[in-house]
């Protein structure tokens, strides 16, 4: 019987990735010889954008499949020195209308700040839940920050599609299934989107406050929600967090890898 190679369907999975970024055209030669030389190393190793390649650990726990990781980690690869080598160049910065799509979210980043949503809208079907309604309608693992403690309130949108907790000081986390289809997008300006990690998951800090909408899957329709404050986003375990309310990054962090 035949088996497919852990790399078979890569060609395509990239292809499909060409989609989902925009980058200056044509690109300078040194940006190409930067890529090409980062996609070489990602065999084996997870680039940082700001510091360089690190070693991307294991996960013995992680319950997606190791041919998947292999595919990802060179898709991962692709998204992070896309964002990096073209946020840090002045024509990159001044074509992109989308750099990338990360941990469900759509990152559209411009060279001034965007013009800040006022008013403010709920999320699709957007309810108040207890334990029992959120084990019934939700199909995912949910997960709360041991750092946080329990929640004041949690509610379920857009038919299960959406888990948010809230706690007081305005802090919240969004957690939803997905992988690169985005539920969430973001206007963004200066000050750029910082690069960090969550444990060994690879994570993006948003220091300023920022208008943030909603993407409806059956069609694509934005719909603004409102202007959102600084927010840590990563990818745990095909899963997709957004921390929201936090004053620092590294307090973001902190929380983040107390995800029970």
């Amino acid at each position: 019987m035949n088996s497919r190679e852990p790399f078979d369907d890569l060609e395509a999975e990239l292809l499909a990735l060409g989609d989902l970024l925009d980058v200056p055209s044509p690109p300078p030669s040194d940006v190409a010889a930067a890529v090409r030389a980062r996609l070489e190393a990602s065999q084996g190793e997870v680039p940082d954008p700001a510091h360089g390649p690190v070693s991307g650990p294991v996960r013995p726990h992680s319950p997606v499949p190791r041919r998947r990781r292999a595919r990802w980690k060179v898709v991962t690869a692709v998204v992070l020195v896309v964002i990096a080598i073209t946020a840090a160049t002045p024509q990159g910065r001044a074509a992109v209308v989308r750099i990338l799509r990360f941990a469900g979210i759509e990152l559209r980043i411009g060279d001034a700040p965007p013009r800040a949503v006022t008013s403010a809208t709920p999320l699709p079907y957007e309810h108040t839940v207890d334990q029992d309604g959120l084990k019934a309608e939700v199909k995912f693992q949910v997960r709360t920050p041991k750092a946080l403690g329990e929640p004041e309130r949690t509610t379920v949108s857009d038919r299960g599609r959406v888990v948010s907790m809230f706690w007081p000081g305005g802090v919240r986390l969004d957690q939803f299934d997905g992988g690169l289809d985005p539920v969430l997008f973001k206007k963004l300006g200066p000050p750029w989107p910082d690069y960090t990690k969550v444990g060994p998951y690879q994570a993006w800090w948003i220091p300023g406050a920022h208008p943030l909408g909603y993407l409806s899957r059956q069609d694509g329709t934005e719909i603004p929600l409102r202007q959102a404050g600084p927010t840590l986003i990563w990818q745990q375990d095909a899963l997709n967090y957004r921390l929201e309310g936090v004053k620092t990054k590294e307090e973001a962090v902190r929380i983040a890898a107390s995800l029970g």
